[in-house]
């Protein structure tokens, strides 16, 4: 009996025995060993290298520890820097890569790097099939070495762009800038040229010739902050792009005695990154415009060193780029400098559509009914504006060429003039490359469904990308019938006939229902921005009044309207409006920028433990605060009055009873009602109502609900399957591996990336 209470004794203490210390080891517990993949996340590495770190714990010596990539030793690679170890780890094998950091007396650690073809995609999803490369491209995803050549800035202030530079032959007129951390240097910049997600990428810094940079040991007039300027416009193409600089950056390229923000920024010693996807009018993915940045942005760190924060300055689709990449990829930038604003692509593209459609009615008035006679003035009130003109111009300027399949996009060839086989034509040609955006945005919005299928859709054999909105149920010149300004007879002969569009951008007699899915894929993507995930990021947006370009103030405010409702307050965006059209002042993008800075660098220092957003809002400096044409007076810029003069136009929607925000694209329907007509003092005629009950069989916006399909964005969507292939409307990434480090961005605002 005695033996076996022994015996359980002895099992109940066998745990507790096995981590005591034997006779002989240190009872002290070994330090470990840690790996930190700095370059980005470390499962959406591509290119095949990354920055890599190894922390030392305390009695280990750096050179004891060994670093293994597989079973190759990648120790020659590292060297010491601030207490560890620093390298970049070159012939990552696609996928999977496992890490491993030893040393005597420490516990190991094991890294997962996952390598994407420097072709892409990381997660925008399976690319299109067609795709025409640059001559020079060296195999099919458009790669090419990259290409190195020098810039400068001259003393003659009537040169403010840069020129060529020469290192062999020095010009005699190269200006001298000092950093913002006092380091004197040549104003001369080396600009790296090259190819990424089988497009095109620039990165500008300033540069000593004959003098070694790498990410261990960058050129010290760098101050480890970037900037991303942006190009505008919306569209698809099918071939790689030129990298936007100054065009769209809120100054005008070569400007007598305007110097470029980018220029500015490369004095202060900022890195400037730019590329081709980017750029909305050459790219309208919020997905693709994320992903070549966030690329561009691993290149950067893995060739010239950590970043602080980034910063995005662009006008009108610049705008729209980093409002929806900031939103639904929230890390890539810290601060946004934005005008000609626009908050996305789809709420501006219903409102565009709108026009569309409006136009179509009004400027035939072989469609009019009997008796019926539209007068500008009235078709300007239905839009909104006060003159038809702003219709027009974003009819023909910008809906036409981003939803006209037929469009002549690059990279495709004129199925009548040249290769038959290529571009898309409705008769000739349905099964050719579709050059609206909805079809370059189908890994988002999803194909639409076969129950819906136009004759050319079933010759292509697969629906093509999902119509994200829908005018069905609105009552366009609401708003006017109730102020008198139109007749019943005109509004109901308006509604009556402005009809709709189909997938090929067609008038059809029908509404425009849209396509469900799509409608909510939009909202889901980020492709329509609530403005969900803003409040970590700083904003500031300049404008001016538009003479009639499309480009009114009013966008703006949509995304004020939109930080309101779900913040509760806009603290952490101001809004600057000025007499110069579009932009406000010729200098303000200048003055952005170093105001940003100075925003960002105080958020930098402030160590706190209050969140991030807070720190956003409370560290904004006391002189960053909305300006207006009525000088110092930043508490009236909101009034109403002015706002007229900020040219804060309305909308087809928004005179049909829709939100101030104008984020609901498709309304939901309630009955029609005789009642919700009692403020008219003649009313209908009996065929009149008729019209109207045959037009609206499903009812009409009850714009107090929700919009079909309305909801907040997804963070960090990609678009493949897990087993190949395309998830349409995207799946959310993992959480961040642990071993990704803040290499993208400095400590305070490192936990953006971990959301």
């Amino acid at each position: 009996m005695r033996s076996r209470l022994v015996l359980v004794l002895l099992a109940l203490l066998a745990p507790l025995l096995a981590v005591l210390p034997t006779s002989g080891s240190s009872a002290a517990p070994q330090g470990r060993l840690t790996i930190e993949v700095l370059s980005n996340r470390s499962d959406l590495i591509s290119g095949g290298d990354a920055l890599v770190a190894v922390r030392v714990p305390k009695g280990v010596r750096p050179g004891q520890v060994r670093v293994r990539l597989g079973d190759r030793d990648v120790t020659q690679r590292f060297s010491t820097r601030g207490g560890r170890l620093l390298g970049l780890v070159t012939g990552l094998d696609l996928g999977r890569n496992v890490l491993r950091a030893t040393a005597p007396g420490a516990r190991p650690d094991r890294a997962v790097v996952v390598d994407h073809p420097n072709g892409g995609p990381l997660f925008s999803g399976p690319h299109s099939p067609h795709y025409v490369c640059q001559e020079s491209a060296t195999d099919a995803q458009c790669n090419e070495p990259a290409t190195y050549d020098y810039l400068y800035k001259s003393t003659d202030p009537a040169t403010p762009d840069l020129q060529p530079y020469d290192p062999a032959d020095p010009p005699a007129d190269v200006a001298t800038t000092t950093t913002d951390q006092g380091v004197e240097v040549p104003f001369v910049v080396r600009r790296e040229q090259g190819y990424q997600d089988r497009d095109r990428y620039t990165i500008l810094t300033l540069f000593r010739p004959g003098r070694a940079w790498s990410a261990v040991a960058p050129q010290r007039q760098w101050n480890h902050k970037l900037l991303v300027t942006h190009g505008g416009g919306c569209g698809a193409s099918y071939t790689p792009g030129g990298p936007p600089l100054a065009d769209y950056s809120g100054t005008f390229e070569g400007a007598p005695a305007v110097t470029p923000s980018y220029v500015t920024a490369l004095g202060l010693g900022f890195a400037v990154v730019s590329t081709a996807l980017d750029n909305t009018g050459h790219n309208c993915s919020v997905a693709m415009n994320a992903e070549s940045v966030l690329m561009a942005k691993e290149r950067l760190v893995e060739r010239y060193g950590l970043l602080r924060y980034t910063i995005g300055t662009g006008c009108s689709g610049g705008s729209i780029a980093q409002h929806t990449v900031a939103n639904a990829y929230p890390g890539i930038y810290q601060g946004l400098i934005t005008s000609c604003s626009y908050p996305d692509t789809f709420t501006a593209g219903a409102q565009f559509a709108d026009y569309h459609l409006l136009r179509l009615y009004f400027e035939d008035p072989s469609r009019w009914g009997a008796g019926v006679v539209w007068s500008p003035t009235q078709m300007a009130q239905v839009e909104g504006h006060a003159s038809h003109l702003n219709a027009v111009v974003a009819d023909e300027g910008l809906f036409k060429a981003a939803l006209d399949p037929e469009n002549a996009c690059p990279g495709t060839t004129d199925p009548v003039a040249g290769d038959p086989t290529t571009r898309y034509d409705s008769e000739t040609n349905p099964t050719g490359v579709r050059c609206s955006v909805l079809d370059l945005l189908v890994n988002q919005l999803g194909r639409r469904p076969e129950s819906v299928w136009t004759p050319q859709e079933k010759a292509a054999g697969h629906g093509f990308g999902g119509i994200p909105f829908a005018n069905k149920g609105i009552l366009y010149g609401l708003s006017q019938l109730r102020a008198g300004t139109i007749t019943p007879a005109q509004f109901v002969d308006l509604n009556a006939k402005v009809g709709g569009l189909d997938v090929d951008s067609g008038l059809i007699a029908d509404r425009t229902a849209g396509d469900p899915a799509a409608i909510a894929r939009a909202y889901r993507t980020g492709l329509i921005d609530e403005a969900n995930h803003l409040d970590e990021v700083a904003m500031i947006n300049h404008g001016g009044p538009d003479p009639g370009i499309a480009h009114d103030y009013a966008h703006a405010f949509w995304t004020q309207e939109r930080l309101q409702a779900d913040q509760g307050n806009t603290d952490n965006r101001v809004m600057w409006f000025g007499p110069t059209p579009l932009i406000g002042d010729v200098n303000w993008a200048n003055e952005a920028l170093t105001k940003m800075d100075e925003w960002l660098s105080a958020v930098e220092k402030d160590t706190g433990s209050r969140p991030l957003a807070r720190k956003i809002a409370a560290d904004r400096p006391d002189d960053v605060t909305d300006r207006c044409v009525v000088g110092e007076a930043a508490d009236a810029c909101d009034v109403e009055e002015l706002q007229v003069l900020q040219t804060r136009l309305s909308t087809p929607r928004q005179e049909a009873g829709g939100p101030v925000a104008n984020d609901k694209v498709a309304c939901r329907l309630e009955p029609l009602d005789p009642s919700g007509f009692d403020f008219m003092l003649v009313p209908f005629t009996d065929d009149q109502w008729a019209t109207l009950e045959a037009t609206f069989p499903d009812g009409v916006c009850d714009w107090s609900q929700p919009g079909r399909g309305q909801g907040p964005a997804q963070t960090w969507l990609r678009y493949d399957a897990a087993g190949g292939g395309v998830v349409y409307g995207g799946r959310n990434l993992p959480a961040v591996p642990a071993h990704s480090a803040g290499g993208l961005l400095g400590p305070v605002f490192a936990p953006m990336l971990r959301r």
